[in-house]
């Protein structure tokens, strides 16, 4: 009995989609299946509109920096609503955008929840669908833990869409999303408390350079409590009080919890097929994307790796080629570049000064910390810090950290030379764009101290 489809895609996020149309333009018949809205998380609650946040945010530095320019404001209100409307018309923008990019591929497109019927054949609704392959990309969504009044707290889901801009607000968590809404609401002049239980924000990130990055935002306002955890989350009059384990409060007119997220695999009846999953909750798979059921395929969020937008996005097209190209490409998890988007930004890639002492690996380490000329008029205070470190044996580049204004835009130039193993004495003997902030990186001549 032929199959309805040769893939069928559950999930129109950005892996996806993109896997969804290489297949179609390699001539395969595709289908794709989207619950909720098309570009997933990183389009609709996500990476795009957060950045768009930011930008706003932003601007208040901004205003303060013009006077020592020459600049006389007027005094300066935000609106939110104006703000909001404007990230929801490109967000819908954005979404019809990937319609018509399924469209024009050839794919046929779906609306509803997928549910497994067995191996080969997925329901949606009454409607029931057969493929020869068919591939989870269904992402993570955000989870709020198990305490007294959790009701009252929203995720990063619900934060886009707030009618109002609170005043006041408690953000729980301490990886990229609580820290990098403390900048956003912080910068459009909210106060901000951060509530972390651990000791150390932004885990995995070398935490020389965190340090410094977090100094810099409580410099601008953001107020950070470390090995603190809220016990409940009491309404008030007007707002919440939360309490924390040592008996203080916080008042809030809203309780942000970013403590993490799950993989969206418990409404999909994966028990009807034999598609097995990690510890964590994460869809087991081997090397080629492929689960313990040999027709069923899953990539992104839903796997565990890296939660980013470009990784699910090189997965779908190695993916793509294994199953319908010449099976040479492969996915690579070494020196992927990523930034937060705080203020100032924190960009990374390769090994942090942790790992590269963990490995054992002699090693030069060069640092710069500095005031950038715009600040020498602007009156701010705000620094800027870059970090190398090379082997000591090879001269390849193992590692470039970035805190600083426009840290990703910096460091993608950057990426690139550390993912092809270029050497310090390349980097060296390449000339500075000046006067720049980036030009300190060819510039770092004198190692501050080495790693035995």
């Amino acid at each position: 009995m032929p199959f309805d489809f040769d893939l069928l895609v559950i999930g129109a996020g950005s892996g996806g989609v993109r896997a969804a149309r290489m297949a179609a333009a390699k001539g395969a018949k595709v289908a794709i299946i989207e619950e909720k809205y098309f570009g997933g998380t990183c389009v609709n609650v996500g990476c795009i509109p957060k950045k768009l946040l930011a930008y706003a945010a932003h601007f208040s530095d901004d205003f303060d920096d013009a006077s020592g320019f020459g600049w006389q404001l007027g005094e300066t209100r935000h609106d939110w609503k104006t703000l909001i409307n404007n990230k929801n018309a490109e967000i819908s923008r954005l979404n019809q955008i990937y319609i018509n990019l399924l469209e024009k591929a050839g794919v046929e497109i779906m609306s509803g929840r997928a549910v497994f019927a067995d191996a080969n054949t997925v329901l949606v609704g009454e409607k029931s669908i057969s493929a020869e392959r068919i591939l989870l990309a269904v992402g993570s969504e955000p989870v709020i833990p198990d305490i007294e009044g959790k009701e009252h707290a929203i995720t990063s889901d619900q934060v886009f869409y707030l009618d109002e801009r609170p005043e006041q607000i408690v953000i729980v968590g301490g990886g990229y999303i609580a820290v990098e809404f403390s900048s956003i609401f912080n910068g459009l002049g909210s106060k901000v408390n951060l509530v972390y239980r651990g000791d150390k924000l932004l885990k995995g990130f070398d935490r020389d350079m965190v340090a410094f990055t977090l100094e810099e935002m409580e410099k601008k306002g953001v107020r950070i409590h470390l090995h603190s955890t809220i016990c409940c989350i009491e309404p008030q009059q007007a707002g919440y009080s939360c309490v924390l384990q040592d008996g203080s409060h916080l008042r809030a007119d809203k309780v942000l919890y970013a403590t993490g997220r799950r993989p969206v695999t418990d409404r999909l009846k994966l028990a009807n097929t034999n598609v097995h999953l990690n510890a964590d909750g994460t869809i087991r798979v081997d090397e080629n994307f492929q689960t313990d059921e040999p027709s069923i395929f899953a990539l992104g969020d839903v796997i565990g790796t890296p939660e980013l937008t470009p990784v699910a996005l090189e997965q779908a097209m190695v993916l793509v080629d294994h199953l319908y190209g010449e099976g040479k490409r492969e996915m690579s998890y070494e020196a992927i570049p990523t930034t937060v988007f705080c203020q100032p930004n924190l960009a990374v890639v390769g090994l942090t000064e942790e790992e590269v002492r963990e490995k054992g690996i002699k090693a030069e380490v060069f640092i710069s910390e500095f005031r950038p000329l715009k600040h020498t008029l602007s009156g701010s205070s705000e620094r800027m810090k870059m970090k190398m470190l090379v082997d000591r044996v090879s001269q390849r580049l193992l590692g470039v950290h970035i805190a600083g204004a426009d840290a990703g835009e910096i460091l993608q130039g950057f990426a690139v030379l550390v993912k092809a193993g270029v050497t310090k004495q390349q980097v060296d003997a390449t000339l500075g764009i000046h006067p720049t902030a980036a030009e300190e990186l060819v510039t770092l001549r004198q190692a501050s101290y080495l790693i035995d």
